[in-house]
């Protein structure tokens, strides 16, 4: 779960709305926006941090234009840094989800989440096609894979369940990762506000149901990052998971099965 904080009313609404995530158990990856929108004070970051939320950067003004140029882009991503550093933040997300990943080795982040799986409803068409984690050179690429609550409900006047169970279903039949942005901004009114408690609600379920795993985003990063250093040895004929974080990694076998691919999990 994420929440971008895009507004002074959204900035409001954030100690509400890390209480219902609490009241279901579920943590939120939280994005701020370092200059213009709002003031970032030490004291609202330690409340977030306090309650074991995280923090991000989102953007530096949110105007749309931090891709727009390349000089100006530099020039802003030296500030987005900057307050990375000062936030000790270690993931990004780009305002609007503008990107242009052939840039992002001026970001100085573990973790990015500006890529869409795909795009229908967003200002910029296309997505990573994926509902996996992946890099780009050495930033993790946390890709989003359900629609956002601003196009759910403003755009198709949705206020149902219906779109983010079906995304949840479909992304679990290939184990991948179901990541939403709902932003305090938008979930202040009292209908919106009752939508996003059923999805807290049927995720929380689904979790105790299927044995999912809530994470945050900065756990993920650490997760696929140790995954990508082990790796798979054979010895005497059997295979085994080596390196630093083995122990939490799990052996499948895939084999085709008619027109599928399925995967047994070694006990």
């Amino acid at each position: 779960m994420t929440h971008d904080v895009e507004t002074h009313k959204g900035k409001a609404s954030c100690t509400q709305l890390m209480d219902i995530d609490d009241s279901f158990g579920i943590k939120a990856s939280i994005q701020v926006v370092p200059e213009g929108r709002y003031t970032v004070s030490d004291a609202f970051i330690r409340e977030i941090r306090g309650r074991r939320f995280e923090v991000n950067i989102q953007d530096l003004n949110h105007d749309g234009n931090l891709f727009r140029d390349r000089k100006e882009f530099l020039r802003r991503a030296q500030r987005i840094n900057e307050h990375a550093q000062r936030l000790g933040a270690s993931g990004f997300r780009a305002a609007v989800l503008y990107r242009n990943v052939d840039w992002y080795d001026a970001l100085r982040f573990s973790f990015d989440m500006s890529v869409p799986n795909v795009a229908h409803l967003d200002p910029q068409r296309g997505g990573c096609c994926t509902v996996m984690p992946y890099f780009i050179g050495d930033i993790l690429e946390i890709p989003l894979t359900t629609t956002q609550d601003y196009m759910l409900f403003h755009l198709l006047n949705d206020y149902s369940l219906d779109l983010w169970k079906a995304q949840t279903e479909l992304i679990m039949k290939k184990n991948g990762l179901v990541s939403f942005i709902v932003h305090p901004d938008y979930i202040v009114e009292k209908k919106a506000r009752g939508v996003y408690r059923d999805l807290l609600s049927f995720l929380r379920q689904l979790g105790q149901e299927k044995r999912i795993w809530f994470a945050v985003a900065g756990e993920i990063d650490d997760w696929w990052r140790a995954r990508s250093r082990m790796q798979l040895v054979e010895c005497g004929g059997n295979w085994r998971i080596e390196g630093q974080g083995a122990e939490r990694a799990k052996l499948a076998f895939a084999k085709i099965a008619g027109d599928r691919l399925e995967c047994e999990v070694d006990s």
